[in-house]
C-alpha cells in the first residue's frame, strides 16, 4: 500500500510539473512548490499545497524532490547556489535533455551529497496520475525502491537501470517508434488519397498492419542479440524490390518520396555490404554508424 505521509517537493510548475504536484496532492502527500513565476502555484496552494520562498526551502521541506523545469541548465542554475544544501537529499529529474546530460548531472549532484535519479516522462500532463502515464527512472536501484511507494501515485513508474542515461535514451528510442510510425501512416494515407479513400478509412487497416510488425519485434530482437539473420521470412533484397516499387508508386500519383527513398537508401548500402540475403533486422549496422555527411 501507497504511504501517503510521505513529503515530496516539485520544482518547477509549466503544465507538467502542476501535473505531477496535482498527482502528489490527490494522493494525499503534503506537497511544497516552487516556481520562477509564483502565480502558476496559485491553483496548486488553493488545493492544498505549499508555496516554498526559495528553491532551498523547497528542497528542505521534503525527503523526495521533484524537478522539472525547462532544461538541464536550468536545473544547474536553480540548484547551483552555495545556500542550498543537498547533502542526503533524494533529487529526482524528470527534466527533458539527453543522456550526456543526464550523466553529467548526476556527477554533479552526487558530488554535493544527493541521490539522484534521472528520469523521463513518456506522457502528456492530462495523463499524470493514471496508470497510462509512463514514467522511467535511471540510476541506483536502491534509491528507487526506497521512494517508489510515493512516486507510483504519478502512473506507471519503472526503473529502466543504474546508468543515470538510460531514462533519456529510452525517451529518445521511443520518440523514434512514435515518428516512425506515424511519417509511415501519412505516407500511406497519401497515396491512398490520391484514390479518394480518406484517412479514417485506412486507419483501421493502418492498425492493423502496425500491430502484426510489433509482434516481429521479439524474434527480430533475438537476431540482433545473437548477431545472426536467417531469411526466415524474406530477405533485405526481397524488401529492397518491395522498395522501389513504393518509390515508384509514390512518384507516379505525386505523393512526396523521401521516405521509402531514405528506407532503400540504408538497404542499398546493407545489400552492397553482401547483406541482401539475410533478413530486414541486419541494418540494425546501418542504424548504428552515423550516416553519410553526420559528423
Amino acid at each position: 500500500m501507497n504511504r501517503t505521509d510521505t513529503p515530496v517537493t516539485v520544482i518547477g510548475l509549466g503544465l507538467m510539473g502542476q501535473a505531477l504536484a496535482g498527482a502528489f496532492l490527490k494522493a494525499g502527500h503534503p506537497t511544497t512548490v516552487w516556481n520562477r513565476t509564483t502565480a502558476k502555484a496559485d491553483g496548486l496552494v488553493a488545493r492544498g499545497a505549499r508555496l516554498a520562498p526559495t528553491v532551498g526551502d523547497a528542497v528542505r521541506a521534503g525527503s523526495l524532490t521533484l524537478i522539472c523545469v525547462t532544461d538541464y541548465q536550468a536545473v544547474r542554475e536553480l540548484f547551483g547556489t552555495g545556500d542550498i544544501e543537498l547533502d542526503g537529499t533524494t533529487l529526482v529529474n524528470l527534466t527533458s535533455g539527453d543522456s550526456a546530460q543526464a550523466r553529467e548531472t548526476a556527477r554533479w549532484a552526487e558530488q554535493r551529497g544527493a541521490r539522484y535519479l534521472d528520469g523521463a516522462v513518456m506522457a502528456v500532463p492530462p495523463a499524470i496520475g493514471t496508470p497510462e502515464a509512463v514514467i522511467l527512472h535511471s540510476g541506483p536501484q536502491a534509491y528507487f525502491d526506497a521512494h517508489k511507494p510515493t512516486l507510483d501515485a504519478l502512473g506507471t513508474v519503472t526503473h529502466v537501470g543504474a546508468d543515470h542515461g538510460l531514462a533519456s535514451l529510452y525517451d529518445v528510442a521511443g520518440l523514434a517508434m512514435m515518428w516512425s510510425v506515424l511519417n509511415a501512416w501519412l505516407q500511406g494515407t497519401a497515396l491512398l488519397r490520391t484514390a479518394g479513400v480518406d484517412a479514417a478509412t485506412y486507419a483501421p487497416f493502418a492498425q492493423r498492419i502496425a500491430a502484426g510488425v510489433a509482434d516481429w519485434l521479439p524474434g527480430y530482437a533475438e537476431q540482433i542479440d545473437s548477431g545472426s539473420f536467417p531469411a526466415e521470412v524474406s530477405a533485405l533484397e526481397t524488401d529492397a524490390r518491395a522498395m522501389a516499387h513504393l518509390i515508384e508508386e509514390s512518384e507516379t500519383v505525386g505523393v512526396n518520396a523521401e521516405l521509402p527513398k531514405l528506407f532503400k537508401a540504408m538497404a542499398d548500402r546493407s545489400i552492397a555490404a553482401g547483406h541482401g540475403g539475410e533478413q530486414y533486422p541486419v541494418l540494425i549496422e546501418e542504424f548504428s554508424r552515423p550516416g553519410p555527411g553526420d559528423d
